[in-house]
């Protein structure tokens, strides 16, 4: 039996598995909510994107203009016409939250920060992140700027899957511009060395937010917290939903993708056979039970005929522990079944026709594993 979840300060909460997108647990979760410096996620995440299509380098020379220098909130401390590299500000943004750094990265790469808010907007649409709606790249209050927990959690595992060269980033404690060094607000990076990243907000209107991914035994969560009422609270509620996840919770994998599972009959075909199987693995994140007795079920689609294609849907490939039903997998070709001569398709079209109108029982059905 799981316990239930910790009770948080937190407004809003989502704790999620970064290998399957999994969320293990949450609270008002797609709840629109200003997400104060949690913005600057997508912010890196666009600029890093940028880095990795070629459009821009991490040395190339940013000019910081008034406007990014008179940005209030938090600061990297630029001066007003100072040339930056990208690199730097990268830095300033993350460890930093600097408000200044993120103007200046936004008006580097887009001109403006209302062009780059297109950008980080049409990011967000592409990631999925329904409830998410950017109107600049710091987080600084302003009407329909909203995210959620939920998104924030798809985000930082994007961040985390899409950039991992960029990810060790998050994990700075410190740095120092204009002979200024600040620490990171991550109160996290100090107390658990599982934790790596990511990234703290805070505004009146936002209350105390944190998006934090931690690593135990090869295993990766994610957790996000929004309107938490302290700094030092917003910290515990997300170790305490971290260390819920790794203790009551698994994920395994159960199958291998691209591994022949069957190869069923195959119908007017060159070869009597075809290899099926699943386009990936099926990794699942569940309750730990070291009682669970997992099984494995094939359906395979009645009368399977040539042409088959690499890919094409064959049928079914379900999980149970017991009665209950994990998962449903498409089963697919994993090999290219072609047509077979005139005298193959002839015969196999007689044969279908007279077994029961290509309803052919001793070659399809279910199998166990």
């Amino acid at each position: 039996m799981i316990p239930a979840a910790p009770q948080l300060s937190a407004k809003s909460w989502v704790l999620m598995d970064a290998a399957t997108g999994t969320v293990i647990d949450s609270q008002n979760a797609d709840m629109r909510l200003p997400p104060a410096s949690l913005t600057k996620l997508m912010t890196v995440y666009v600029a890093t994107n940028e880095i990795q299509a070629g459009r821009l380098k991490v040395d190339d020379p940013v000019t910081v203009s008034e406007n990014a220098w008179r940005t209030g909130g938090s600061r990297m401390f630029l001066d007003p016409g100072a040339v930056v590299p990208v690199r730097d500000l990268l830095r300033g943004v993350v460890i930093d939250s600097g408000n200044d750094a993120s103007v200046a990265l936004s008006e580097h790469i887009a001109g403006s920060e209302d062009a780059f808010a297109g950008l980080m907007n049409v990011t967000a649409n592409k990631l999925g992140l329904t409830d998410t709606h950017f109107v600049n790249p710091t987080g600084l209050p302003a009407p329909e700027h909203y995210s959620s927990a939920h998104d924030m959690a798809r985000l930082a595992r994007a961040i985390i899957t899409d950039e991992s060269a960029y990810y060790s980033l998050y994990a700075h404690k410190y740095f120092t511009w204009n002979n200024i060094r600040q620490p990171n607000r991550n109160l996290l990076l100090w107390r658990d060395p599982s934790v790596d990243g990511l990234k703290t907000g805070h505004t009146e209107e936002a209350g105390y937010c944190m998006v934090t991914s931690a690593v135990r035994d090869g295993r990766r969560l994610i957790s996000a917290v929004f309107g938490s009422t302290t700094m030092n609270s917003r910290a515990e509620d997300a170790q305490k939903i971290l260390s819920y996840g790794f203790r009551n919770f698994e994920t395994n994998t159960y199958q291998k993708g691209g591994k022949i599972l069957a190869q069923p009959r195959l119908w007017k075909g060159d070869k009597d056979v075809i290899a099926v199987g699943l386009r990936d693995d099926v990794t699942l994140t569940l309750p730990k039970n070291s009682g669970r007795k997992v099984e494995t079920r094939l359906h395979i689609n009645n009368a399977l005929q040539a042409p088959i294609a690499v890919g094409d849907v064959v049928g079914s490939f379900e999980l149970y522990d017991g009665v209950n039903k994990l998962t449903t997998r498409s089963l697919i070709a994993l090999e290219a079944g072609e047509a077979g001569g005139w005298w193959v398709r002839t015969w196999d079209t007689l044969h279908l026709f007279f077994a029961g109108l290509f309803d052919v029982k001793d070659d399809t059905g279910e199998a166990k594993a």
